[in-house]
């Protein structure tokens, strides 16, 4: 096993496990467990107090996506919780204005699709509950109403977005209550968020989609010009799916399903299966080399297939498949790097329970929602305004999305679930998390902690096939990369652009539960 010294031990517990983002939210998962709830109680719980500790990356103006293990039917399933497109929507409205892109911040992204991730809290918990959902809620409403302490990252985060001008006069008066961004350790109440709660709390998916918070958004759209109303809220439903599956060493790793990206990681494990992975140096250029010429390859695919399958097929049976990896594994060079210009399209070869939930950019849209409290999300700026491209923005449909779940199955039993943010670098840090747990043998821990690369743009401006590489990895890798043609840009030893990750363990002999979390975030694994 590669030797690896990690900055804090794996948690380990006999009974059960919460992983995310920020401790006391970790907590309010383990203290729904340890009231009687379910894995999905546990995660309603942590997501709800993400929404209020966690505002610059997660909340209930954004969407999620679910993998559920129902141990009764001994099954993987999906839940879709993304947020459609608004009637008015479409692709005429702003080119008609000059518009090229949809702007990734202001009110336009803020209002252009629905937030969904509500919807989902509300259908999983009808399906597995045990609590009642005000009790799953319980320690967010206290947080928002009461007031919670700021980390030292999201003190950074208020005050780099508040400098730039990206977070409207309603959000500032949240995050910035005295006309400055709060120092770590400060104060913060949402008292707007805490009456959104507990209308959540006491009337379930109408308390959000329906009455006085569906009319609040709604007003706020109409009063700057936005796109979603009150019927838009009312059509806004999660549905029930199922997930894309693989085999990887034996292991059978599930994956969300279009509209996300999900199909990109396992199209990534096809491609690297044939290499003796567990031979080569985990830190050395020989691995990265090959784990990027596959993300170079998956994304080519991603990016001119995806899309909401309701609206256009997404021929993912043939992404995943082990024949189509074999085509497309003829692409990857020992030698040099695969530029991204130079992928030949698809198709031809010529020249337990774990969730994602996030606002997409940091702070999302930048737009609070009046005296709602909520960030709002720009995920719709994810849509093509090219009325020819498969993710083109149509009314009802929903974008192309990056969020992504993972749960993995060793013989049939639960083995892993795996999460994580970082927008384009999720099934990246996907497939470098199960390639250390898989072919190396290192802990959720480790895994989670080894030094992490990412490929393609994370700064606007950035080329496709940049290269950024923590600056944990030897410089003879880095030297090695670049001479094999790769574009290489060294972030600091721990890099939080390289992405939040959080994941469980299940031991089949013993039944513990192995918690990971990642030290990027303000996260910890909790156990009980």
């Amino acid at each position: 096993m590669f030797p690896i010294t990690t900055g804090r031990p794996a948690t380990i517990a006999p009974k059960g496990m919460v992983a995310s983002p920020h401790s006391l939210a970790s907590a309010a998962g383990v203290d729904a467990l340890c009231a009687g709830g379910s894995a999905v109680d546990a995660a309603i719980a942590t997501g709800a107090a993400l929404s209020v500790l966690y505002p610059h990356m997660t909340g209930v103006g954004g969407d999620a996506f679910w993998l559920i293990y129902d141990a009764e039917t001994r099954r993987v399933r999906h839940l879709n919780g993304g947020g459609r497109a608004a009637k008015g929507a479409s692709i005429d409205w702003f080119r008609s204005r000059g518009m090229n892109e949809i702007p990734l911040r202001g009110f336009l992204p803020a209002t252009l699709s629905v937030p969904g991730g509500v919807a989902s809290w509300c259908a999983a918990h009808e399906k597995y509950g045990r609590l009642s959902l005000a009790r799953d809620l319980a320690a967010a409403i206290g947080y928002a109403r009461e007031g919670f302490p700021v980390t030292a990252r999201l003190a950074r985060a208020i005050e780099l977005h508040a400098a730039d001008n990206a977070l409207n006069a309603h959000a500032l008066a949240i995050f910035t209550p005295r006309g400055a961004a709060p120092r770590a350790g400060d104060k913060l109440v949402n008292r707007g968020l805490a009456l959104v709660l507990e209308r959540i709390a006491a009337g379930g998916r109408e308390g959000f989609y329906a009455g006085e918070t569906a009319r609040s958004l709604a007003s706020f759209s109409r009063a700057g010009g936005g796109f979603f109303d009150e019927a838009d809220f009312r059509g806004q439903q999660a549905s029930w799916g199922e997930p894309l599956s693989a085999i990887y060493r034996g292991v059978e790793i599930f994956e969300t399903p279009p509209p996300t990206q999900g199909f990109t990681v396992l199209e990534m494990l096809n491609l690297i299966e044939s290499y003796d992975i567990g031979r080569m140096d985990p830190l050395g250029p020989e691995l990265a080399h090959l784990l990027v010429q596959a993300k170079q390859i998956a994304y080519h695919d991603r990016d001119a297939l995806l899309a909401d399958p309701e609206f256009q097929p997404v021929p993912v049976e043939r992404l995943i498949s082990k024949p189509y990896a074999a085509e497309r594994r003829r692409l990857v060079s020992a030698e040099r790097a695969l530029p991204w210009d130079l992928v030949p399209s698809y198709g031809t070869l010529v020249g337990d329970t774990v969730f994602v939930w996030s606002l997409y950019f940091t702070f999302g849209s930048g737009v609070v929602a009046g005296d709602t409290g909520i960030v709002l999300q720009n995920r719709s700026a994810y849509f093509s305004l090219d009325p020819m491209h498969p993710n083109r923005l149509e009314p009802g449909k929903r974008p192309m999305h990056t969020l992504i779940a993972s749960i993995a199955l060793k013989g049939g039993r639960p083995w892993q679930v795996l999460g994580c943010m970082g927008a384009d670098g999720q099934p990246q840090i996907h497939v470098q998390s199960y390639v250390g747990l898989v072919d190396f043998g290192l802990d959720i821990q480790q895994a989670l902690e080894m030094p992490r690369w990412l490929s393609g743009r994370f700064n606007i401006g950035d080329a496709r096939d940049l290269l950024n590489i923590e600056g944990r990895f030897p410089e003879a890798t880095v030297e090695e990369l670049e001479r094999r043609g790769h574009t290489v840009n060294r972030w600091p030893d721990w890099c939080e652009l390289a992405g939040h990750a959080h994941g469980i363990t299940i031991d089949f002999l013993s039944g513990v539960r192995v918690g990971g979390a990642d030290p990027r975030s303000d996260g910890a694994a909790i156990g009980y």
